[in-house]
């Protein structure tokens, strides 16, 4: 099974170790990467967070499964965008419930909508 990782941090050294050392596992990209994954994976350097530069590298690989590590790529919308093309995605879509980074568009729409929810703050730097 051909496997692009998506993603740079520790979460993402994780899974690739795990992912490496399944042995249906054939091929596993990282993108980006880190130096800890560039022993266990091939590293290549594309934003994990533009849909249409991770469609390219999983079709060109022809990737049997993406897997997305952080939330940004997830909040862009590349889970959607990758089952869209037809190949299989481990991640939520964009229309479920929203991860973390979109948190305060959603009080935004519960303040809106009269909706009861917790209280919380935007702080800004």
């Amino acid at each position: 099974m051909k496997i692009l990782l998506l993603g740079s941090g520790a979460r993402e050294h994780a899974l690739a170790r795990a992912l490496a050392r399944d042995p249906q596992t054939t091929e596993l990209i990282v993108a980006p990467g880190n130096p800890g994954t560039s022993a266990i994976a091939t590293n290549l350097n594309i934003d994990p967070s533009v849909p249409e530069e991770v469609v390219a590298l999983a079709t060109q690989m022809k990737a049997d499964l993406v897997v997305v590590g952080p939330e940004a790529p997830l909040v862009a919308g590349v889970a959607d965008a990758v089952r869209d093309a037809g190949i299989p995605c481990f991640g939520p879509r964009r229309r479920g419930r929203p991860p973390e980074g979109l948190e305060g568009l959603r009080q935004g729409d519960h303040d809106r909508r009269g909706r009861p929810h917790r209280r919380g703050r935007r702080v800004h730097h």
